[in-house]
């Protein structure tokens, strides 16, 4: 079990230096994001990961099913991730 999934239990907002922070408030802060069903994007693209944890969404085995996504689904945050940085990201 990776440190993300353990963390879904607990309500502490991440420290400044936490690990999973890698510069992306330059793409995501302020965006509004949309909680769905992760598909593969075709053959040569079946899988995402988490912007922020590295998770992997995948329709198959055992990848995320599901979370946060842009709207063009580019960009995918799991929902323990989301739940940490949701307010200091100011996500809709």
């Amino acid at each position: 079990m990776t440190d993300c999934k353990k963390r879904q239990t607990m309500a502490k907002q991440p420290e400044p230096d936490d690990w999973r922070r890698q510069g992306q408030e330059t793409y995501l802060k302020g965006i509004t994001l949309f909680h769905k069903s992760y598909h593969s994007q075709g053959k040569e693209w079946d899988h995402d990961h988490c912007e922020f944890c590295g998770e992997k969404f995948s329709e198959t085995g055992d990848g995320l099913k599901d979370g946060y996504a842009t709207a063009d689904n580019y960009h995918w945050i799991c929902n323990a991730c989301f739940n940490d940085f949701k307010e200091e990201f100011g996500w809709k």
